[in-house]
This record gives C-alpha cells, sequence and structure tokens, in this order.
C-alpha cells in the first residue's frame, strides 16, 4: 500500500526517498477503507485528513438551497483527497467528499502531517503540487467563464479520458457545470462525427 505513495512521491520530486524518509511516510500514513457512498467528509466538519487515494474514485461536491449538488472535484488513483482549507485553517468545511466506489486511501492526521512536511524532500512535492493545483484551477476556471459545453467536455476527456469510465454521466455533467441531458446530446453529437 505505502510503495503506491512512495513510487508517486519518488516520481515528482529530485531525488529518490531516503530510507528514513520513507520510514516517517509509513509511519504517519494510515490506510483506510472507505466504502462506496460513504462520507470522508462532511459539510460542516472540521478536515481532520488529507488523503492520498491507492485505489478507487471519490468527489468532492456541495449542495445548494434547492438541493441540488454541484461537483467540486473527482478524485482517482495517485490523486490527493481532502479540503486543504478546512485542513490548514481548522474551519467548517464547506464541502462533503465521498467515495463513489469502495476505496483505499492512506490517511494523514493534522499532527502527523508536521512530521511529514517537515521534511524538505515533502516541501518540494507541496510546491510541485500547488502549482500543478493553481494551473489546473485557472483553466477550469477560464473554461467555466469562456468555452462552451462541448468544449469543456472535450477538455475534459483529453486531460482525464479515464473518467468516462470512473465516473458516471451525472457526476462528469455536474463537474462540467451542466445537465446530465445536455450531456447526453454532446455525447450523442461525438459519436456521430
Amino acid at each position: 500500500m505505502h510503495d503506491t505513495l512512495i513510487n508517486y512521491i519518488n516520481s515528482r520530486v529530485s531525488r529518490p526517498l531516503a530510507l528514513d524518509e520513507i520510514e516517517i511516510l509509513k509511519n504517519n500514513f494510515v490506510h483506510r477503507k472507505i466504502k462506496k457512498r460513504q462520507a470522508f467528509l462532511q459539510e460542516g466538519e472540521i478536515s481532520n485528513y488529507m488523503g492520498f487515494l491507492v485505489k478507487g474514485a471519490m468527489k468532492k461536491y456541495s449542495i445548494d438551497a434547492k438541493g441540488t449538488e454541484h461537483i467540486m472535484s473527482l478524485y482517482i488513483e495517485g490523486w490527493w483527497v481532502g479540503d486543504r482549507e478546512s485542513f490548514a485553517k481548522i474551519t467548517p468545511s464547506a464541502f462533503n467528499i465521498e467515495a463513489c466506489v469502495d476505496t483505499d486511501l492512506l490517511i494523514l492526521t493534522k499532527n502527523a502531517a508536521e512530521e511529514v512536511f517537515s521534511l524538505p524532500i515533502m516541501n518540494e512535492l507541496t510546491r510541485r503540487l500547488d502549482e500543478n493545483y493553481s494551473y489546473a484551477s485557472q483553466k477550469r476556471i477560464n473554461a467555466a467563464l469562456s468555452m462552451t459545453a462541448e468544449e469543456r467536455y472535450n477538455m475534459l476527456i483529453d486531460s482525464y479520458p479515464e473518467f468516462t469510465q470512473r465516473f458516471t454521466q451525472q457526476l462528469i455533467a455536474s463537474y462540467l457545470g451542466i445537465t446530465k441531458e445536455t450531456l447526453s446530446r454532446i455525447r450523442s453529437r461525438a459519436v456521430k462525427k
């Protein structure tokens, strides 16, 4: 289980993890299974964990006053899961995070995070992840403001082709900010091309 995390980190930093660093990671990241539809975090709770998704798929969402679910993020293997703001600031989360299928995570508590992120190599990883998150956020905001629904769908499929196999049309539609029916029409047009 930890090998997946170690390989992930080694592929994204300037040097391989040292044995003592690997030991610190193994001592601080704890395996947790989450069943399909089980919550990892609920709106209003303080996020006490961040997770590394080893196997499965998850979603982060909010629910508006009408009861409509709005997907903020979709997660698959090799992605970090959590509400960073709630975790860092120790404030109630505005989001729910839930498993879409039975899921395996390696979780990190707030206390464990202090030891893990005292490692310079983890600061390097965090900096790179923050940069990538910033780029992806800008890209998604720009797409929402300036692209058609079809263009947003095509961008999503180009960037994450596995999403169509891992998430329902309803979840993908919500992530794109469109209805399931609109997504169905877009997909039908794509098949006809």
